[in-house]
């Protein structure tokens, strides 16, 4: 996630934290690094001499240069301010209540992941307690009404959709969905568009009418975040024909430059909404933009870490968890169903994004992912009585799990020897509360 702006300006971070005293000439070089990173994420020209002129003026003020620590006093200013250019705060969606349908009408060009992006909005408001149906206007591209049909069935969302056949006006697929949402007490309609390769006047035309019909609470622009500048001027064009209440990222999660997230605030005067994050269907964040900034700082991001950790862990199984760590109970089916959690969490690497000071200590290449899927396969070719307990498994039936788990006895020897070590390290961290305040820390937390 803008792993090469982070990367740039996590140096700059490194280089100036660290220094007791700094002159005019230290701001200057540092801000010169930082504008030519801002430039190479393709962030709009006007916005990068805005946000470097308003860091100089902070960062030459006393408050910086006579503060105690003046280096971490400086990333203060450079945090605020990337923070003012994601946009200060978290914007929500603007729903109505639920006696009445709202509609959000979703657009933009072909290929930024519009219909998924649809599905994944919809899944995210039922879970937040809504009732939302998806309306398939997007007439033209081959298959996409089908698409939306397969989302919503996997999902388990209402679908209108019409046959693209026999039916050429989205406008009145709209109203017709409509009516069905607010007949049968929906109070979410999620309208999916027709996009194109690039903008049109026929395309312009057609949204601007399906906005007529809908009278939309919320029109959210869908960016594939990896165009960089494109995709921030083709919001502007958007915003000026049709008018946007907020904006998509897709593909958040890809090896962006960042000038689209950097950007398109300043440029269009509209909130970032939510970022995608992956292909599966719940991976769509809110966007947040103090802990973006605090990510591309390399600062971290405790609290979407805490989040993501309390939807998939409940306070009962990690209660359940500790008294296992301190009596050394826990047993490698534990360990096989906490490294199942960690894979719904989402990537490694936005894992470890998210952790404070691990950014630039810890590499995704440092994990060896293919040993711990290795590890997870030799458990699963044991029994359960195996799984729980470990001091059963005998020559021939280590034997017995390296055939069923395509792996050596060597293989097998080596995860119950490092897991023997792990449990006896578990015990100890869990009933040390000093060792605990220690580790967290060296985390930066």
């Amino acid at each position: 996630m803008l792993e090469r702006i982070s990367g740039k300006l996590h140096d700059v971070v490194r280089q100036i934290s660290g220094k007791h005293t700094i002159s005019e000439k230290n701001i200057q070089d540092a801000v010169e690094e930082i504008k030519l990173a801002l430039l190479e994420a393709d962030v709009n020209l006007r916005v990068v001499r805005r946000f470097i002129n308003r860091t100089i003026e902070d960062a030459r003020g006393e408050k910086v240069l006579k503060s105690v620590n003046p280096g971490q006093q400086f990333i203060k200013v450079v945090y605020d301010r990337l923070v003012e250019l994601l946009g200060d705060t978290r914007q929500d969606l603007e729903l109505k209540g639920p006696d009445t349908t709202s509609v959000i009408l979703m657009m933009g060009l072909q290929g930024s992941g519009k219909t998924t992006t649809a599905a994944k909005l919809a899944k995210r408001l039922v879970k937040e307690g809504r009732k939302p149906i998806l309306i398939a206007a997007d007439l033209v591209r081959p298959a996409a009404v089908q698409q939306l049909a397969v989302l919503g069935e996997q999902i388990g969302v209402a679908v209108y959709h019409e046959d693209p056949q026999e039916v050429k006006d989205p406008v009145q697929v709209v109203r017709r969905g409509l009516q069905k949402a607010r007949k049968d007490l929906y109070d979410t309609a999620i309208v999916d568009t027709t996009g194109r390769l690039h903008l049109d006047e026929i395309m312009m035309k057609q949204i601007r009418d399906i906005c007529s019909a809908s009278d939309p609470d919320e029109t959210l622009y869908v960016a594939d975040s990896m165009t960089g500048q494109h995709a921030v001027n083709i919001a502007k064009e958007f915003h000026e024909q049709v008018g946007i209440t907020g904006v998509i990222l897709t593909k958040f999660d890809s090896d962006t430059r960042g000038g689209a997230a950097l950007s398109l605030r300043s440029v269009t005067g509209r909130p970032i909404k939510f970022i995608g994050v992956g292909e599966k269907v719940d991976d769509l964040d809110p966007f947040y933009p103090e802990r973006i900034a605090s990510r591309i700082l390399g600062m971290g991001d405790v609290v979407s870490l805490v989040e993501k950790a309390q939807e998939t862990y409940d306070e009962q199984d990690a209660v359940r968890m500790h008294k296992k760590m301190a009596s050394a109970t826990f047993s490698l089916q534990d360990y096989l169903e906490q490294l199942q959690k960690m894979n719904t969490m989402g990537p490694l690497s936005s894992i470890i994004e998210m952790i404070p000071g691990a950014k630039g200590n810890i590499q995704e290449d440092d994990i060896d992912t293919e040993e711990i899927k290795r590890e997870q396969a030799i458990i699963q070719s044991m029994t359960y009585a195996e799984r729980e307990n470990h001091r059963i498994l005998g020559p021939s039936r280590r034997k017995r799990v390296a055939r069923g788990s395509g792996t050596t006895v060597y293989d097998v020897n080596r995860l119950v020897k490092k897991f023997d070590k792990m449990r006896l390290m578990m015990k100890k961290v869990a009933k040390n509360k000093k060792y605990q305040a220690e580790m967290l820390k060296q985390l930066g937390m």
